[in-house]
């Protein structure tokens, strides 16, 4: 699908303030609110929008400690194993495949450090990862949703 500027207008307003009112948004783009649910409409309709959800403070909610993780696969791990390996994992938020020498890097949260050990140790037990390189986070600097 093909997103024009108003569609990226949108798409950036909506990132800014997910409960904005479809007038509030309108008024900031230049378009009546009936022309911008219909263009929301059109927006989850082919997948460009895929859900809304509440962006929480971590650490109010207890998850103090993060950490990238690099893992390291046994062999050729297709991501379908690698994915099946980190995703029962509570304490893992995102993971991804990537070039270089690991095989994935996992987003890691957890309460303290004890908890980090305690989900590394977990993470170090699946059957195809044989070794995890850990950088635990001191602050974070950026923390956008998503890109421009």
């Amino acid at each position: 699908m093909r997103l024009d500027e108003l569609d990226h207008r949108i798409v950036a307003q909506l990132l800014e303030d997910g409960r904005a009112s479809y007038a509030q948004i309108g008024e900031r783009v230049g378009l009546s609110a009936p022309a911008v649910k219909r263009r929301v409409d059109r927006l989850r309709a082919d997948g460009v929008i895929t859900g809304f959800a509440a962006v929480v403070d971590p650490s109010a909610l207890g998850w103090t400690t993060e950490a990238f993780i690099e893992i390291f696969c046994t062999g050729a791990t297709a991501p379908e194993e690698i994915h099946d390996s980190v995703r029962r994992h509570p304490e893992v938020v995102a993971a991804y495949t990537v070039t270089g020498d690991a095989s994935a890097l996992v987003h890691l949260r957890a309460r303290d450090i004890h908890h980090l050990e305690q989900a590394l140790e977990r993470l170090r037990r699946e059957r195809n990862i044989s070794q995890t390189r850990t950088s635990i986070v001191l602050s974070r600097l950026i923390g956008r949703p998503t890109g421009p």
